[in-house]
């Protein structure tokens, strides 16, 4: 958890699938432990040919039942299966707005958004952003996108900078560079 803090958690990623990925993580998640998640990606990764969208919406109830079976993964049905309808979600998107990345980074205007909170305390469950991010995706058709999960995704990927004022890596993705490769 600590390296996944201090080289992950909170820098700007781009890329469609690889954001798509961590969505999908992201949604597995919902009521376990991030560590959970993690403990588990390698084998996420693996049994869903790295998150490519292409082949997972051509996976058919025999591959589903196998991945059900898989104890190095979240065996859960409807989020196995929500990963699946995210597959074509996602390829809807691309195909009306071109890019996944552009439309999600687009709830925070394509940059991120630096917050100075000095307690865990202070940070919200959700925001009017994630709010919007979640609604957007719904109305698209995703799963396990509610605003919680939104906003959680939003954080890991760098499109709010929530480590505390007093950790130092609120610091180092405040600095230039840091931002600069947020837009691509």
């Amino acid at each position: 958890m600590l390296d996944y803090h201090d080289r992950e958690w909170g820098v700007p990623l781009h890329g469609d699938r690889e954001l798509f990925a961590k969505l999908v993580l992201d949604g597995f998640q919902a009521g376990l432990s991030w560590s959970t998640i993690l403990n588990k990606r390698a084998r996420f990764l693996e049994v869903f040919d790295g998150f490519d969208p292409e082949r997972m919406v051509r996976y058919d109830r025999r591959r589903i039942e196998k991945l059900l079976k898989d104890p190095g993964i979240v065996r859960n049905r409807q989020k196995v299966e929500s990963a699946l309808s995210n597959a074509r979600a996602f390829l809807e998107i691309q195909e009306k707005e071109g890019s996944f990345d552009e439309f999600l980074w687009s709830f925070v205007g394509g940059v991120p958004r630096q917050n100075a909170r000095r307690s865990l305390r202070q940070l919200p469950a959700r925001t009017r952003e994630s709010d919007r991010m979640s609604e957007a995706l719904v109305s698209r058709g995703f799963r396990f996108v509610g605003p919680t999960i939104c906003y959680a995704f939003m954080q890991a990927v760098g499109m709010v900078n929530d480590h505390l004022v007093t950790c130092f890596r609120h610091a180092e993705l405040q600095r230039p560079m840091a931002n600069a490769s947020a837009t691509k």
